[in-house]
Order: C-alpha cells, then sequence, then structure tokens
C-alpha cells in the first residue's frame, strides 16, 4: 500500500500543534496532525493555566545560579532533580549554568520578551475564532512576597520586568487582603500583573481547539512518529500503522521532540520538566485570580468548580514514575495557605519541554525548511502558542517574520 500524503503533517497535538494546525488550515493548507494521545491531554492540559506575557525572566538567572547545588539536592525546593538521571542531565545542566550567567540571562530575557509582546492579543483572537472567549478570564495574576525582605530581594526582577514594559501594580499586604481575602495575612507585599489572563479550563480550552481545528479540516491521525526522513523533495514520517509523506514537517512534539529533531540533522539541548499539580474540588472559588507565592513557586488557581495548585521543577526525563514527594509538597504548600483543604480529589504528572536558555526553538531545521521545529517552550507553551502559530505559518509561507527565529 502505497504511504498517504498531505500538504503539511505536524507531528504532536499539545497547544503548539493544535493552535499550529488551526492557523494553517484557516489559511487553507492541507494540514495532518499526528499525535498518538488526545490532542491537549499533556502539558497543555495540566498547566497552570495562565497567559503569562509577564513572564520574561528566563528560568536561568545569576540568582538560581548561585543557589544552584542547594536548588537541585535540597529535597523540598522547588527545583530538584532525580539524582538518578543526574549523568544523563549534565551536559543539559552544564549549558544552563552558562545560560544563567548575567549577559547571558539578560539576552535571554530580551529575547522572552519579544516573544511575548503579542500574547495576549493571540490568545484573544484565538480564543474568539473558535468560541472560547467564555473560558478566558482577565483578571490579573498576583505574585506574593512574605516578608518585606523577600519583597527587597526581588527588586532585580521587577527592574527586568519594568525595563520590557511589563505592567505592574505594587501592593501592601492589607491591599492584597481587599482584593483576595480568603489569603492569610502575611507582612510583606504583592506584585499585580493586572493584564495578565488565564484560562477557566485549560482541558476545556484544548477540547474546543481540536475541534475547531476539525471543523476547519485538519485530519488527525492517532499515532507516534518514530522516524523522519527526507527524500525526493519530501518528508517520510513513519511509525507504528503510520506512513505520512509531507512536502513539509512541523515538530511539535514537546519534550518528546528530541529524537526527532536529531533524525533531521538539529542536535537541540532538549530535556524534561516534570510537572505536576493537585486540585481540590469546590463550588466556590477560594480566590479570584491565579496567585503565586512566590516562596513556594507554585500557582495556586482557581478554575472551573475546583482549585488547581501546579508548579515547581522536576528535572528527571520521561519515564520515571510520579515522585510522592513533589506531591507530598504541593499539598503541603496548599494547606499552609489553605488550612481547610482536605486531600486532593486528583494529582497529575506532564512533561514541559525544557532548553538551557529558556528561549524556545521556532525555526527551520538547518537541514532544509521542508522541516521546522517548534518546541522548547518550557513554561510558556500555553502563552506563545498562538505567536508560535504564526511564526511557523511566516517560515512555510516564506514570509518576512515580524519575530526572530530562535534555536
Amino acid at each position: 500500500m502505497p504511504p498517504d500524503s498531505t500538504e503539511i503533517a505536524i507531528i504532536g497535538g499539545g497547544v503548539i500543534g493544535l493552535a499550529t494546525a488551526m492557523r494553517l488550515a484557516a489559511e487553507g493548507r492541507e494540514v495532518t496532525l499526528v499525535e498518538p494521545n488526545k490532542p491537549g491531554s499533556g502539558a497543555s492540559y495540566g498547566n497552570a493555566g495562565t497567559v503569562a506575557d509577564y513572564a520574561v525572566i528566563p528560568v536561568g538567572t545569576p540568582a538560581v545560579l548561585r543557589n544552584l547545588p542547594s536548588l537541585l539536592f535540597k529535597r523540598d525546593s522547588p527545583l530538584s532533580i532525580r539524582r538518578s538521571a543526574l549523568p544523563a542531565l549534565m551536559p543539559w545542566l552544564l549549558r544552563f549554568a552558562w545560560q544563567s550567567l548575567p549577559q547571558n540571562a539578560e539576552k535571554n530575557a530580551a529575547a522572552i520578551a519579544t516573544l511575548l509582546m503579542d500574547s495576549l492579543s493571540g490568545w484573544r483572537e484565538l480564543a474568539s475564532q473558535i468560541g472560547a472567549n467564555d473560558l478566558l478570564r482577565q483578571n490579573g495574576c498576583l505574585y506574593l512576597y512574605s516578608s518585606k525582605q523577600a519583597f527587597a530581594s526581588a527588586s532585580a526582577d521587577i527592574g527586568l520586568r519594568t525595563k520590557y514594559g511589563i505592567g505592574q501594580e505594587f501592593l501592601t499586604a492589607d491591599e492584597v487582603a481587599a482584593i483576595e481575602p480568603k489569603l492569610p495575612p502575611f507582612e510583606g507585599g504583592g506584585v499585580l500583573f493586572p493584564h495578565a489572563v488565564n484560562l477557566t479550563d485549560p482541558g476545556a480550552m484544548m477540547e474546543r481547539l481540536a475541534k475547531a481545528a476539525a471543523a476547519a479540516g485538519v485530519r488527525f491521525i492517532t499515532a507516534r512518529a518514530e522516524r523522519i526522513a527526507r527524500g525526493d523533495g519530501q518528508v517520510h514520517v513513519t511509525g507504528e500503522a503510520l506512513d505520512l509523506l509531507a512536502k513539509t514537517v512541523v515538530i511539535a512534539a514537546g519534550a518528546h521532540s528530541k529524537m526527532l529533531a536529531a533524525q533531521a540533522g538539529d542536535h537541540v539541548a532538549l530535556d524534561t520538566e516534570r510537572g505536576y499539580h493537585v486540585e481540590f474540588d469546590m463550588q466556590t472559588p477560594l480566590l479570584s485570580r491565579p496567585v503565586c507565592p512566590t516562596a513556594r513557586a507554585f500557582y495556586l488557581v482557581p478554575m472551573a468548580n475546583r482549585l488547581r495548585v501546579a508548579g515547581t521543577v522536576e528535572l528527571g526525563g520521561l519515564n520515571a514514575p510520579p515522585s510522592p514527594r513533589r506531591i507530598e509538597l504541593l499539598e503541603r504548600g496548599a494547606r499552609a495557605i489553605f488550612p481547610t483543604l482536605g486531600k486532593p480529589d486528583r494529582t497529575w504528572l506532564g512533561f514541559r519541554p525544557s532548553v538551557p536558555n529558556s528561549v524556545p526553538v521556532i525555526r527551520s531545521s538547518r537541514g532544509g525548511s521542508n522541516i521546522i521545529l517548534a518546541f522548547g517552550h518550557g513554561h510558556l507553551g500555553l502563552t506563545l502558542a498562538p505567536v508560535t502559530a504564526r511564526m511557523v505559518s511566516a517560515i512555510i509561507g516564506r514570509r518576512p517574520n515580524s519575530l526572530p527565529v530562535h534555536s
């Protein structure tokens, strides 16, 4: 039987792949999306649901570099590593340390800020296009600093966000209590990002996006792409029960993209951040907006009929089972803020695609423009999905790109 064929094959059905498929189909392209699981069911479902246009600061900074050994090996650190994974992670960690040096971190922040500029407008446009405006809430996002010293220590981060034009309102503890009265008293202050948008249900948003993409003509193939190879002006995508020829392939498989990119001739320093969330069902939200207690490095997010507690970073690959300690860390942190919470109604582990400089890889493959890379978004996959879709569309259409491509 001859291979199936398509104009554009997108490998990966997370929010990056779905948004890209939606945009290309709306432009009249023939698009086939290849995904082994339910589209949008991975990190795109389990994230904190925040369109974080304020998140210009890369994971790697001089402050993180100074504290890296204790952060990585302290048992309850918000940034941890599975020790069994350390040998495999060493090349990535060395690059991460290099990218955390002052000059590199500043350059990376500038690149991230450029990408984030149109993220909110991109989401408003996409939500309107797919009939999902009801799933967007613009009520801002709040960072909490537990003491005056902690607030003062954040001055460098605040200054960097100011440099890139991020709207910030500085609140006293009393002003925080006025807008979020159910939070416990504390002595520090808060930073409100008033323009931030969050999704009331990321899973529902992914379902609507997949449904709209299918209605726009995107064909979905439930299979895992295991091999890609160029030949005769096309790209051959194969795997178990998969045999597909495409004029152009977009690799948007998130944390699973590294092997496919290598087959295309691009050896990208991509590794996996294992992200967790726990959820508590409730009819009445405890909060009116996402709140990040910065000392704990997680988000408390009011979602449809539940509170999601999402965050922390665990480096440890794709294959290890969930860590009970990381889940317990989120539970304990949530109850430190809201003591009446019981046991979580559900827990979750997903995989973020992470590159050492926190700048996603959005460009043509070095071996030719018939394979395009669109992965490595780390904590910003949800935020940057519409922006990434626009950039991929410009590359395929050979149009000038208003945003720089990154590697």
